[in-house]
This record gives C-alpha cells, structure tokens and sequence, in this order.
C-alpha cells in the first residue's frame, strides 16, 4: 500500500518546485531548494541514507553560493549558460565514481548504512551535478539524469514511494531543463556573435 508522512510529501513538493525552477534557468531555484532540502535531511536520517543527509547538507551550502553566482558571478553581471569540454566533464565523473567507492566503504564498514555504495554514487553524482549548475554549466542534466536513475531503485526499496515517484518525474524535467538550457545557450551565441 501506498502511504506517505507529511514530512515526505512537503520535502517533495517544495524540492519538485526548485527542480522545475532551475529547468527555468530561474535564479529563484535556490531559495525553494534549501527549504526543500532541509526537509530532506531530517527524512533521510530517519531512513538511514547518511549519504543522502550529506547531501542535502551540501546542497543547502551550494544553494547559497549558486544564488550568488547566478546573480553576481559573470565579473559582476548575472552568469551566463557554459558549455564544457568532454575532458573537463570526464575529469570530474571519474573522480566522482571513485570518491563514491571511498565512501561507500567508510558507509559500509563504519555504519549501519544501508545500501552504501549507490547511495554515495546519488552523493557523489549529486554534488557534480550541483557544481555544474552552480557554475551554469549545461551538463549538469546529464549528471542529474544518473542521479535519478539510480535513485529511483534506492528509494523504493527503502518504501520512499513518493520520493521514487518524484526522482522518476525529474528524468522528464532533465530533458525539459537540457532542452531549454539548450536553445538559451544557442541564442546567447547568435546574439555574442551579432555584437
């Protein structure tokens, strides 16, 4: 049966929100993201997704600076949409996929933890992920599209249905975001080109 704690349902709402903001490129992504993972923290340490209560403390951190960048960080003026190259991206997933191994063992060794290693693949893919929205980059999609995917699973198998529900939406809002992040990088192109 289906069931779900307030706590669950108003961390999803308010983080569905943000997500649905940032596919926006809306500056207002962050607020909403902190309230919302907050929430989070409290719920995944009730679950025992250490991992993911590290995340969301992370999250909480970077959202403040992401608010800053997006608004201050182009030499003063709001950032614009960037692109990276394919070393720069690989550079950092390699280094994602073997700090999620580290930890993992530290989870798994150390702690009651339950399903340590992909619950820090969703940490370590996550903050990549979030660094790369920080910065306005737009592979930031592709890392959140592994996060979900790997999320989803974790989430039901823990009876987090909502929130597997939820992670299984924003696979949509990661092509929505990819897309419109898209076509904005195309017309910031055209028009640096025009000037």
């Amino acid at each position: 049966m289906f069931s779900t704690t307030p706590l669950e349902f108003s961390a999803n709402i308010l983080y569905a929100f943000s997500v649905y903001l940032a596919a926006l490129n809306s500056v207002w992504t962050w607020a909403t993201g902190i309230v919302g993972c907050v929430l989070f923290a409290y719920l995944f340490f009730g679950f025992q997704l250490y991992a993911d209560v590290t995340l969301q403390v992370f999250f909480i951190a970077t959202s403040l600076l992401g608010w800053w960048r997006w608004q201050h960080g182009g030499q003063g003026a709001q950032l614009a949409i960037r692109q990276s190259s394919l070393r720069f991206i690989g550079l950092r997933a390699g280094a994602a996929m073997i700090i999620a191994l580290a930890y993992g063992a530290l989870l798994h060794y150390f702690t009651n933890a339950y399903a340590p290693f992909v619950d820090s693949l969703i940490l370590t893919f996550s903050v990549l992920a979030q660094l790369l929205l920080v910065q306005r980059r737009i592979e930031n999609w592709y890392c959140w599209f592994i996060v979900n995917t790997i999320a989803v699973p974790l989430y039901l198998s823990r009876g987090l249905y909502l929130t597997a529900l939820f992670y299984a939406i924003y696979w949509c809002n990661v092509l929505y975001g990819w897309y419109q992040w898209r076509q904005q990088l195309k017309a910031e192109s055209l028009e640096y080109a025009a000037a």
